[in-house]
């Protein structure tokens, strides 16, 4: 982490990639991204991790510090990430609506990755989790202008709470399939109605 730096009357700090931005414990800040792209997850008493959700710029982080609850995740820079420390106490009115924008989204994010935990297949979780993840930091556009997401296999393994080599028969699917070509460390998306049809199925 680099240290505070000001801009714009703001406090500002930054990560590198795979950085840890909040570790379980005391809350005691709330913090908005501006750049970058963080993943909240969890770790069990086997050392399994799951995703709980992303945060893209323009979200927040922290919000438990509102109610004066512990922090019960891990929040994780993916990508280089700059964060403005946010004083809850000082809330302006856009912020505060910003901020409740922002938690209803959360919210419904975080109904629709339990429904996929518990009632959907693995192939429809990865599905959805790329799509997700197609504007976000970790994605550009390749020569044809298709969305590339530039993670592994492992990586995609660990957001949707499975393992690698489980996760590489799944993706092998969706390549034969054709609606997604992974390559090394890239996985492109071809087909986006077909991976929206399969994260819904």
């Amino acid at each position: 982490m680099s240290a505070l730096k000001q801009a714009n009357n703001s406090e500002l700090q930054t990560y590198q990639a795979d950085e840890i931005v909040l570790f379980p414990g005391e809350s005691s800040q709330l913090y908005k991204l501006r750049k970058g792209l963080i993943r909240i997850h969890t770790v069990d008493n086997e050392g399994k991790g799951l995703t709980l959700r992303y945060i893209k710029p323009g979200g927040f982080l922290g919000e438990e510090v509102l109610i004066h609850s512990p922090r019960r995740y891990f929040a994780e820079a993916i990508t280089f990430c700059e964060l403005e420390i946010i004083r809850a106490e000082r809330l302006s009115a856009k912020e505060t609506q910003d901020l409740v924008r922002n938690l209803a989204q959360a919210v419904e994010g975080l109904y629709r990755s339990l429904y996929r935990l518990s009632g959907k297949r693995l192939k429809s979780r990865i599905a959805a989790e790329l799509l997700e993840l197609q504007d976000s930091a970790l994605a550009t556009l390749n020569a044809e202008g298709k969305p590339t997401i530039h993670m592994t296999h492992d990586e995609l393994a660990a957001a949707v709470g499975s393992v690698r080599e489980t996760v590489t028969k799944v993706v092998g699917e969706l390549s034969k399939e054709g609606a997604i070509s992974a390559g090394y460390g890239k996985l492109i998306l071809l087909d986006l109605p077909s991976l929206h049809h399969i994260a819904d199925e």
